[in-house]
């Protein structure tokens, strides 16, 4: 006999005409910056550097990749999505890893990490706050519990613990708190992005909101994504103030605060696709700025400290997939919990 689940995040309609609307408005302008870029690489004498229009274009080809991928990932549905980021998730703490060394005796530690925690914490995200009776959950259960807390209580004790069995002390405290960071960043932070699907969206003022959880999901990688290119965009414009030159020379006060107002005013004017206020749509979008500069210069420290320019390499010219989503893995821990606590029914 069938039984009906209910009501929850299961049952709330995957996606509506403003979810289509937000990907149209991203598809279309993609598409203009294809065109700029075309008409940049073609014409020889356009008053700006070679080397930039090739970053650009590079930059445009890891966007259109991105898309297709979040695309496949959202005809899938809530399940494909929570898949797609944790195959990246799997890839970003497997660059982690290659960039940061460890020795012999770290290897059944890091059997744990990618084969057991890592997908553990998807599964978890997988089920949900409310998850529906095919997957064995009953209205109530709340997997955030679980899912908050298994990576950073439990799994960062195992690993220390799992490593001193393996018997070799050399370097142990550096050993295991590399695994434990790369945990924590590339699976942990990222893992709060799918789990924004989880949640049941009110207004302000209290009223239910009748749009897609989707929608919220899209809006957030988008402006996460725009405040490292608007940031960037500001700092070749009128950055004049580095902020730590020796760890990333390219990171401007200017920058960054030219980022945080205009991703802000972007994330405001595209408040129609999210159960937020203008005013706090923008709020948001300048919070995640701040996370997605945090993470940008995380991400410069560590590899400078081990000697590297890229984690990987995603596409010709253009980094690997850390690279791609360091400031997508600091903002969506706090980007999630804000919505929660604040928007959450």
């Amino acid at each position: 006999m069938f039984i009906q689940p209910p009501l929850g995040l299961a049952q709330i309609v995957w996606a509506e005409p403003r979810t289509y609307i937000l990907l149209a408005v991203i598809l279309g302008a993609l598409g203009i910056a294809q065109i700029v870029g075309i008409v940049l690489a073609r014409r020889e004498k356009v008053g700006i550097d070679s080397a930039l229009v090739r970053r650009y274009n590079h930059k445009l080809r890891v966007w259109w990749l991105m898309i297709v991928i979040f695309a496949l990932a959202f005809f899938l549905h809530r399940i494909g999505m929570v898949v797609l980021f944790g195959l990246v998730s799997f890839w970003a703490l497997r660059e982690f890893i290659t960039m940061t060394p460890t020795r012999r005796g770290d290897h059944r530690t890091l059997f744990w990490v990618f084969f057991i925690f890592t997908p553990l914490q998807y599964i978890l995200i997988a089920l949900g706050s409310d998850p529906p009776p095919r997957f064995g959950g009953t209205s109530g259960v709340d997997y955030y519990d679980y899912y908050s807390i298994m990576i950073p209580v439990y799994a960062s004790l195992f690993i220390p613990a799992r490593a001193a069995f393996a018997g070799d002390y050399k370097r142990f405290l550096e050993r295991s708190a590399k695994i434990q960071a790369g945990l924590l960043i590339c699976v942990y932070s990222l893992s709060y992005a799918p789990a924004i699907l989880d949640l049941s969206f009110k207004q302000t003022g209290g009223d239910p909101w009748q749009g897609s959880a989707v929608s919220v999901l899209i809006f957030f990688v988008l402006i996460a994504q725009l405040a490292s290119v608007f940031e960037r965009a500001w700092g070749k414009l009128a950055g004049r103030h580095v902020i730590a030159e020796k760890i990333n020379a390219s990171r401007t006060w200017e920058g960054f605060f030219g980022s945080m107002v205009t991703t802000g005013l972007v994330a405001a004017a595209l408040f129609w696709a999210t159960p937020f206020y203008p005013w706090e749509a923008g709020l948001l979008g300048a919070v995640v700025t701040v996370m997605a500069c945090a993470g940008t210069m995380t991400m410069s420290a560590i590899k400078r400290d081990r000697g590297v320019t890229d984690t990987g390499t995603l596409v010709e010219g253009h980094a690997g997939v850390l690279d791609q989503i360091d400031n997508v893995c600091f903002a969506a821990p706090i980007f999630y919990h804000l919505t929660r606590f604040f928007w959450s029914v």
